[in-house]
């Protein structure tokens, strides 16, 4: 029998998979990729008696994947929070997806475990952008002086690293980092042992300059948007920056774009808590998808780029106060 792991490569997946075998080591071999090559179910050669855990992975995209492994007899774990649409039934499947604005998949692994390995899941929900869920779950356990910022700093590090349109464009693999956090029992060891946090707080930083010197496209008292150029840094940064900013400024909506080489653009929108309708009902319309805060779209044309922007105005007219 042979075991796959799949997972997004943001700081949720990884965090979510860490945790699992943390609990349950066990020999697999790793499928991962940047944070939008989500459709990774379908490069799994696994066989009938194989087993696959899937981690952060929106179901729309790997449904047919999910349905092949099933009929040929692979055992299947799938823990999500993204918007699944229809849930698929069988026998072979243990299926875990709950879309509550306030969970991420670290989060839910956490649930499964009982908490066993509850700071690696505050890392995933720092960087999963849930910072109250992740205050929550810390508040249980104690940590030590000065921990949450620092985990807070790593979970926006590893959701950083995972975006961009191609692996080369990231500062390090995702199943790099997978490897360097499998022998840390806590986030506090990995940040002290390992180099990886230093550099990708380096990278970051710089992108994030380049990022907020480009003025915003519509910048109203609901909703902002900043579309970015065509290059490697911005769409390295274009979702964290977008975390970033909804994070500083929580009542407007926020969208950023980054051009992607072929013309069209890569887009990142987040909305608000209690806003009348939710990212994803609004993304899903341009080909995107996501959850009630946060979702995204891979390949926007630039005249649904500006329909786009019209939806946004048009949506958030107003700020939203919670």
């Amino acid at each position: 029998m042979k075991r796959f792991d799949v997972f997004n490569g943001d700081a949720d997946g990884l965090c979510a998979l860490h945790q699992l075998r943390l609990e349950n080591p066990a020999s697999a071999t790793l499928v991962t990729g940047t944070k939008r090559d989500n459709a990774l179910l379908g490069r799994v050669a696994a066989k009938a008696g194989d087993e696959v855990t899937a981690l952060d992975l929106a179901l729309p995209g790997n449904r047919d994947a999910l349905l092949a492994l099933l009929a040929r007899g692979v055992r299947v774990r799938y823990v999500d929070h993204h918007e699944p649409g229809e849930i698929p039934r069988h026998p072979l499947l243990d299926m875990l997806i709950d879309t509550d604005a306030e969970v991420c998949t670290s989060v839910l692994v956490d649930r499964l475990l009982g908490g066993a390995h509850r700071a690696w899941a505050v890392v995933g929900a720092y960087g999963d952008n849930l910072h109250a869920t992740a205050s929550r779950l810390a508040a249980t356990i104690d940590p030590p002086q000065g921990a949450l910022a620092r985990w807070r700093a790593l979970g926006e590090c590893l959701n950083y690293n995972a975006y961009g349109l191609r692996e080369q464009d990231l500062i390090f693999h995702p199943a790099v980092l997978y490897r360097a956090m499998a022998g840390c029992a806590t986030p506090d060891e990995f940040i002290s042992t390992q180099p990886h946090q230093d550099k990708l707080a380096r990278a970051r930083q710089a992108d994030f300059g380049r990022a907020a010197s480009v003025r915003a496209q519509c910048d109203s008292a609901g909703a902002t948007l900043r579309v970015l150029p065509d290059a490697d840094w911005a769409r390295r940064v274009f979702g964290s920056f977008a975390n970033h900013l909804a994070a500083d400024d929580p009542h407007r909506a926020h969208a950023v774009a980054a051009k992607r080489p072929d013309g069209s653009f890569l887009l990142s929108l987040r909305v608000p808590p209690g806003a009348g309708i939710g990212a994803h009902e609004i993304l899903v319309r341009f080909g995107g998808g996501g959850r009630q805060l946060a979702a995204g779209v891979d390949r926007l044309s630039q005249a649904r780029l500006a329909e786009f922007g019209e939806t946004l105005r048009r949506s958030f007219a107003t700020p939203v106060h919670g």
